[in-house]
């Protein structure tokens, strides 16, 4: 096995073990107890990443290409600027910056598959791979970083429509990691309504639907809800009105259906936690117009 092959299964192991990680923790991986593990190959560990700077490549690689790239909540370096096929990713500036910019550099000649880890919160990072590096721009001292797809445990780069839905989906995670990031702190990372404190089953709920992925993330259209009440609230099973009470379901109400529907009623009428500062709390005229369609629902 040459040293581009052993690098092409040290980089699906990567990205095998990643999907082991999203599927105990869902999109929001945490660094302790989580990525700082690595993942096994050949016998040895290989880290995911190096989270005090922005580029990596592993020290049991054989080739030159980097194996991920990352952007901190605190990063003093340009953070995923969005394009119509992808995103652009700033070099590494200062020390040791010369040789991570080369593994960058040489990921373009490859082509090879990369994660890419952007984090809202610290110590918590979102896994976005395969991504591709497909354009340097030396002058400007970014690359261009595109979405590919996983097929049959492989990673391949994808065009037309296919990857229109890739970048799509892509731009939709970053948006959601960011509104994440400002409406779950808000709320002190509790559920507004049940007061569930566990974050791995919290959401952030857009009170009204956010269709452009590329708005603002904005608190004031955020409730922190659970899994069970986000799901709820979406389907209008369950409404919150311009003065912050929690409604459920008429239909639901009249319903006897199992310990489930009846925990979900136990919260009829009553007042949600609402975020301390009176700037981040919900917009009551936003509220009012959910809560009609609540209504009429």
């Amino acid at each position: 096995m040459n040293a581009a092959e052993r690098d092409d299964f040290l980089r699906v192991g990567c990205f095998n073990a990643l999907d082991r990680l999203r599927s105990r923790f869902g999109d929001d991986l945490p660094l302790r107890g989580g990525l700082d593990a690595g993942f096994t190959f050949d016998g040895g560990r290989v880290p995911f990443l190096n989270w005090q700077k922005g580029i990596f490549r592993a020290g049991r690689q054989h080739g030159p290409a980097a194996l991920s790239v990352m952007t901190s909540s605190r990063s003093p370096y340009g953070a995923d600027e969005e394009t119509d096929g992808g995103f652009w990713y700033a070099y590494r500036a200062g020390e040791g910056g010369a040789r991570d910019n080369l593994a960058l550099r040489a990921a373009v000649d490859l082509q090879v598959p990369l994660v890419y880890f952007r984090s809202f919160v610290p110590g918590w990072y979102s896994a976005l791979y395969p991504v591709y590096v497909e354009h340097d721009d030396p002058h400007a001292q970014r690359v261009h970083l595109t979405v590919g797809a996983m097929r049959l445990g492989e990673a391949v780069q994808v065009a037309g429509v296919e990857r229109a839905y890739a970048v799509r989906d892509t731009r939709v995670r970053l948006h959601q990691g960011r509104f994440r990031a400002v409406v779950l702190p808000a709320y002190a990372e509790q559920c507004a309504i049940c007061r569930l404190k566990e974050r791995r089953l919290l959401d952030a709920a857009h009170i009204r639907a956010d269709a452009s992925v590329d708005a603002t993330a904005s608190v004031t259209n955020g409730i922190s809800l659970c899994t069970i009440h986000h799901r709820a609230y979406d389907q209008d099973l369950v409404g919150v009105d311009d003065a912050c009470p929690a409604h459920v379901a008429l239909r639901l109400l009249d319903d006897d259906d199992g310990t489930i529907l009846d925990l979900l009623k136990t919260f009829h009428g009553g007042q949600i936690v609402a975020p301390r500062r009176e700037a981040a709390r919900p917009d009551r005229d936003l509220l009012a117009e959910r809560f009609e369609r609540f209504a009429a629902a």
